[in-house]
């Protein structure tokens, strides 16, 4: 092994061979030997330093949902392995490839008590698919390999890397520096239902009166949009969505019926869910926001289910039929089986009720959109970047006062992956930093990241490393100067009686600019869409600080709020 690699430069090498090109992350004492491997060794890598590594891990989560590549993030040990674990969970429980890695102590030094000891790997496995701190040298490249194997394959989800600072230096054989570039995307390795059933599935389908397909984030993960579109529209099969998955459909496919549930849906969505007879589940794990804590479907409704994970399939509904595969080869067999039917034509006229179920919706939203109320109401906000926006424009949300607004009533141009928002845990802080990942792995798209000012105020100083990148992302913030989402829970649970959920108003747009981001403030609705026009069309980052309703005071599509 004369010509041995050190273990930093065995782990760029990995990364590289698995064709990762950038890394997101936040330099530390243990991660010396690491970063030097990069500057040396990292060739296309780029490394993005981040000002936390909480954002480090949102920015490769996004990176993974735009790009189909696995998101990598890095940390130092101690604090930064504890920061990296919010975008961790939220990456494993969305479904999303993304790597954490962390630095650690020596492995001589375990037990002493050194500085920043912690115990990574029972720290990390209660929020990874995989994980694993590797203790000797040469098992860097079988870890990094086993770490990609467990991402992208099955359900994909996060894996964790714990490598001490004393391995770092320690040889490792240049041979064993190799991948399977089926790996370097996810889902890899798809594997499509088993024989007989996608039969069992057309005729359960076939023999319904009143079906509903809805989709979860996977149809969008699997990639299986024009397979799903072509489903829909031959039986004519409404197709309603979670907040993930949304960009299962166009919002403009006559069979879209658009987000369902107790957040983002509307009562006239929440209409064709009741009325189904047979619910048609798609890499939707049938939790509590898509069904309203189990509401709808109803006791005794009849249940197709389609997923890649035979574990979601009969948890919470009993189930007629399981279908278990890659949603993409699920859903071509059911093609396949109805093209051998003959079966091509309109059958249970779904695109009738879904004109009219949008037809209603909208003209409550209208009304709304069209208010010259002051602070200005979020309804407006949506309908103006309905009419702005490009079409293949990237939206990153946070989960507070601007997702059940976009859920319900923004308009998305084309299936796919455009809309983003951390569902699975909810963390504040994500969508000014994941707006960074996403914008390095579609750079050709404009970005834009929604947030309230409570969230701004968690991440606000990735504005830095947003204006070091150059990157051409508008920021807009609903600023109603409180944590909205709580406030409205306490006066629709708690009869208004509210405590400890408002803060002092923040001039947003002065924030901005002092980090070098182009930015306006607005309280006048007229002022609205020319101000957004000029923000969106700006180059490099703007930030709009909107004064916004209140949530306690609106009419959010949110079902508790509104009982």
């Amino acid at each position: 092994m004369s010509n041995a690699l050190n273990g930093a430069d065995a782990l760029v090498g990995m990364l590289r061979a698995h064709g990762v090109r950038h890394i997101f992350g936040l330099c530390g004492d243990t991660s010396l030997p690491f970063y030097d491997a990069m500057r040396a060794h990292g060739g296309d890598i780029r490394h993005v330093l981040t000002r936390d590594e909480r954002s480090a891990t949102y920015m490769a989560d996004a990176y993974a949902r735009v790009t189909g590549r696995p998101g990598v993030a890095e940390g130092p040990s101690g604090g930064g392995a504890t920061y990296i674990l919010p975008g961790l969970i939220e990456a494993s429980e969305s479904s999303y490839a993304v790597l954490g890695i962390t630095t650690d102590i020596s492995v001589g030094t375990y037990g002493k008590y050194p500085l920043t000891e912690v115990d990574q790997n029972a720290l990390m496995a209660p929020v990874t698919k995989w994980n694993q701190v590797i203790v000797q040298a040469a098992h860097i490249p079988r870890m990094v390999r086993t770490a990609f194997r467990a991402m992208t394959t099955g359900r994909s989800g996060a894996a964790h890397l714990g490598l001490p600072y004393d391995i770092q230096y320690d040889p490792v054989d240049p041979s064993d520096i190799w991948a399977d570039p089926k790996h370097a995307r996810f889902p890899s390795y798809r594997q499509g239902p088993e024989p007989g059933a996608a039969e069992a599935a057309v005729d359960a389908i076939l023999s319904a009166k009143s079906p509903l397909i809805v989709c979860g984030g996977g149809v969008v993960i699997a990639g299986a949009m024009e397979e799903l579109a072509r489903l829909a529209n031959r039986l004519d099969i409404p197709v309603a969505t979670s907040i993930s998955g949304q960009g299962a459909l166009a919002d403009s496919d006559p069979q879209s019926v658009g987000v369902v549930g107790s957040n983002g849906g509307t009562d006239e969505t929440w209409e064709m869910m009741e009325a189904a007879d047979l619910v048609i589940f798609m890499g939707c794990r049938a939790g509590s926001t898509t069904t309203a804590r189990w509401e709808a479907p109803k006791p005794g409704a009849r249940i197709v289910h389609f997923d890649n994970d035979p574990m979601v399939i009969g948890a919470n509904y009993p189930t007629e039929l399981g279908v278990v595969g890659d949603l993409r080869l699920s859903l071509a067999a059911v093609n396949a089986v109805l093209d051998a039917k003959g079966q091509g034509a309109a059958t249970f006229g779904g695109a009738k009720a879904v004109a009219d179920v949008k037809a209603r919706k909208f003209a409550r939203f209208n009304e709304l959109a069209e208010s010259e109320e002051a602070p200005i109401r979020p309804e407006r906000i949506v309908a103006t970047l309905n009419r702005i926006l490009p079409e293949d424009a990237t939206i990153v949300s946070d989960p507070g006062t601007s997702c059940p607004y976009f859920s319900a009533y923004y308009q998305q141009a084309r299936p796919g992956r455009f809309f983003i928002t951390n569902r699975a845990h909810g963390a504040l802080g994500y969508s000014l930093s994941a707006s960074l990942g996403a914008w390095f792995g579609r750079p050709t798209s404009k970005t834009v990241a929604l947030m309230g000012d409570g969230s701004f105020g968690f991440t606000c100083g990735e504005l830095e490393t947003i204006t070091r990148a150059g990157a051409d992302i508008t920021f807009i913030v609903f600023s109603n100067s409180n944590f909205g989402w709580i406030k409205a829970s306490q006066m629709a649970d708690k009869g208004a009686r509210y405590y400890n959920v408002d803060f002092n108003r923040v001039d947003h747009a002065a924030v901005a600019a002092a980090y070098g981001v182009k930015s306006w403030r607005v309280e006048d609705p007229a002022d609205l869409q020319r101000t957004l026009q000029e923000a969106i069309t700006t180059e490099g980052p703007t930030l709009v600080d909107i004064v916004t309703q209140p949530l306690e005071e609106a009419a959010a599509p949110v079902r508790r709020w509104m009982g």
